[in-house]
């Protein structure tokens, strides 16, 4: 036993060995080409699922790669890619897949370049004093949501689950995370959809007056890196720099974690009691694999039969995903089916 645990214990450290020498193979050739520092426009929302991205800053791998990042603020991850879209940002990092979904229902020039975070973090907060004690209680309530964003589908999923559909509630749009909070608290409405911190901070404000649910059903929300097609063709080795910033914040948090949570609680402002929620109900690494695929595919489906789009048949997701740059950084972690 003792002999096959060492054995296992040697083959972790061989794969994380390995992975480093790419990425410094890739970081050292990045160096003998002498790009000169370029700037960036970076859209975030201010979910965890961004943890890389402060990471990276923190420890200057940015800078180390020749990039002068300015940070653009959004309320959500939809908000953020639509900043991309509208010329605001160059890149969004942290955004959920649900998004994208309903781009590509639009032919919106988007590509995800990457996936840095595998995530369990979307709840329904409810009201007890609302009669809600069941999820079937939920029927005829006022439920918020931010609409177009993946708290919606999960919510959706989560009454499907439950022999419901949308057309069973009252959705209301909320979108702003004051309003994630307050609109439950306050009893404007008397349930919601949505993300950590948000729904720990409401259940705070209900304490013995909620209902807590996880509305994700072991479906994972990712976290992901996207810009549009246009930028990504002319700005290829800067797509790749940025993507080996986020390879080593992996690795960073990987071999230094109590360090890696003190930046992510500090710069996301989080409880120090939530942190290790954060670290068991999220998986840090930088890839791109078929399993993101399916999950939009579902989501298609999803948005069709709740006619949230006039499109019959699910778009072919492969188009909306960049390989290239992850490739040539750490070409291991892809695994996309073509």
């Amino acid at each position: 036993m003792q002999k096959r645990v060492l054995t296992a214990g040697l083959a972790v450290i061989v794969v994380i060995a390995l992975t480093g020498l790419g990425v410094w193979l890739f970081l050292d050739s990045q160096k003998n080409a002498a790009e000169p520092e370029e700037s960036i426009t970076v859209a975030y929302s201010p979910f965890e699922s961004t943890a890389l991205l402060w990471i990276a800053e923190d420890r200057h791998f940015f800078e180390e790669n020749g990039l002068n990042l300015t940070l653009r603020r959004y309320d959500s991850g939809a908000a953020s890619l639509d900043g991309v879209i509208n010329g605001e940002a160059d890149i969004t990092v942290g955004l959920s897949e649900f998004p994208l979904v309903g781009k590509a229902f639009q032919n919106a020039p988007v590509r995800a370049m990457g996936n840095i975070d595998r995530g369990d973090f979307i709840y329904i907060v409810a009201r007890k004093d609302r009669g809600i004690m069941n999820a079937s209680d939920l029927k005829g309530k006022r439920v918020g949501t931010t609409l177009g964003t993946v708290a919606e589908f999960h919510l959706g999923r989560f009454l499907t689950l439950h022999g419901m559909t949308m057309r069973d509630i009252i959705l209301v749009d909320v979108k702003s995370p004051e309003g994630w909070v307050n609109a439950v608290a306050d009893g404007e409405i008397d349930a919601i959809s949505t993300a950590q911190p948000y729904a720990n901070a409401a259940h705070d404000r209900l304490g013995d007056n909620t209902v807590f649910w996880s509305a994700q059903s072991s479906q994972p929300v990712f976290g992901l890196v996207v810009s549009t097609g246009e930028w990504l063709s002319e700005h290829p080795g800067t797509a790749e720099r940025f993507l080996a910033s986020l390879a080593q914040a992996g690795e960073y948090a990987i071999m230094h974690p109590v360090e890696a949570r003190a930046i992510v609680q500090e710069r996301l402002n989080l409880d120090a009691g939530y942190m290790d929620t954060v670290w068991r109900q999220n998986q840090y690494t930088l890839s791109l694999d078929q399993s993101l695929v399916l999950a939009m595919e579902d989501e298609a489906r999803w948005m069709i039969a709740n006619n949230l789009t006039n499109a019959t048949e699910v778009p072919n997701f492969r188009n909306y995903i960049y390989t290239e740059g992850l490739e040539a950084v750490k070409p291991g972690s892809v695994n996309i089916i073509r």
